[in-house]
């Protein structure tokens, strides 16, 4: 079995490298967790820039305007954009509600869209979690009922990631209350600024404004918007959900920071010995460093059955619990390496590592329950992949 990218691939990744050291600010550190109002002007100006250079739509097909460059292409960006800790990348529109417009959309949706989308003049953000409904997403209560050549909508979404910052979202409402819950769900596209929309901060313990409360009160949307068929918007929501899980960013993010770390430590000594002169402190990011790997493997299994037109539905189930445990190990772990001072904020000024650690702890609890609990995913390797019964 070959692993190895292809030269073409791997000039790809050296240019974007050598891109993102001359277009990121000098004193860039990165977004710590969440993208805040006073990085936002970089993420828009990375976003344009990497539009101008058709590197923001990759893996589209180019009368989308993408670049039609392929699934694996899209992966080393992406690694590489990551890694390198840059903004810009437009996960909603590019990952998920443009590939979704692609295959559900009619063609006035994707002419209103996906150019916007590919040029980076767009924010999306996702309204489908509610207070009652999360893993059990079929069970939302969000309501639209037909008015003429409208629906008007009245529910509440909550977890709305960015939705302060957005344009746009894309939405799960109920119209067949008296239908299955799989069944009698529409799914729409809804501009942000329509009136009744109202949006309530919701800061996590990381001090973070990431997640917000997303009200609709008698919000009214043109039938028009409606992504796919009335009633039969779960069908589509899943094919978001599987473009939503298929990334490489863990992997890359959590190899970045235990780099950082070793660096950390090497320079770190007390009496004249480093913490990684303990052999226990080397076998432990020892064995960190080979579980990224795997991650990274899993994350690069997902992309290549993508870019030979086949359906990874366990294999990105599998990709998606093992990351984010792992995610969870690495922050325990380096939490306890680094002791006391790896309790240190990001704006503290002796935080190690820019308070990284510390970040990357608390956001990291979180990270087996978005975008589906690591229960979920263990159902759906059971079933779909070993053909368990439910």
């Amino acid at each position: 079995m070959e692993f190895q990218f292809s030269p073409e691939d791997e000039s790809f990744r050296q240019e974007v490298r050598e891109f993102l050291k001359k277009e990121l600010p000098p004193d860039w550190e990165g977004v710590m967790g969440e993208l805040q109002p006073e990085n936002f002007e970089v993420e828009r100006h990375m976003r344009k820039k990497l539009a101008e250079k058709g590197w923001l739509a990759l893996a589209w097909p180019k009368e989308f305007g993408g670049s039609e460059a392929g699934i694996i292409r899209q992966l080393v960006f992406n690694e590489e954009m990551t890694y390198n800790r840059s903004p810009g990348r437009d996960g909603q529109g590019i990952g998920l509600i443009g590939p979704c417009i692609m295959v559900h959309g009619n063609d006035e949706q994707k002419s209103e869209h996906l150019g916007r989308i590919a040029r980076g003049e767009v924010i999306w953000c996702q309204g489908f979690s509610e207070p009652g409904s999360g893993s059990d997403l079929a069970s939302l209560q969000t309501r639209a009922e037909r008015d003429g050549d409208d629906y008007v909508i009245n529910g509440q979404k909550v977890w709305t990631t960015y939705a302060h910052l957005a344009d746009w979202i894309h939405v799960l409402t109920r119209t067949d209350p008296d239908a299955p819950k799989h069944r009698g769900i529409t799914y729409f596209l809804l501009d942000m600024k329509t009136p009744g929309i109202e949006i309530r901060p919701l800061i996590n313990m990381a001090n973070g404004h990431g997640f917000n409360e997303v009200f609709f009160n008698n919000v009214r949307v043109p039938a028009k918007n409606i992504l796919g068929e009335e009633n039969r918007g779960w069908y589509a929501a899943t094919t978001t959900l599987d473009f939503e899980r298929s990334m490489v960013g863990f992997s890359a993010s959590m190899r970045r920071l235990l780099e950082d770390t070793i660096e950390y430590l090497k320079e770190r000594k007390n009496g004249g010995s480093s913490p990684l002169d303990d052999p226990l402190v080397r076998h432990k990011l020892a064995d960190l460093s080979l579980s990224v790997h795997v991650s990274r493997m899993l994350a690069y299994r997902v992309a290549w059955m993508q870019s030979q037109d086949l359906v990874p539905n366990m294999e990105a189930s599998m990709g998606k619990a093992y990351s984010t445990e792992l995610n969870q190990r690495v922050a325990r772990t380096l939490m306890e390496i680094l002791g006391m001072s790896g309790q240190m904020e990001p704006k503290q000024r002796r935080s190690p590592m820019a308070g990284r650690v510390e970040s990357l702890y608390l956001h990291s609890i979180s990270s087996t329950i978005a975008a589906g609990t690591s229960e979920i995913q263990r159902n759906i390797i059971a079933t779909r992949g070993l053909g368990l019964p439910r």
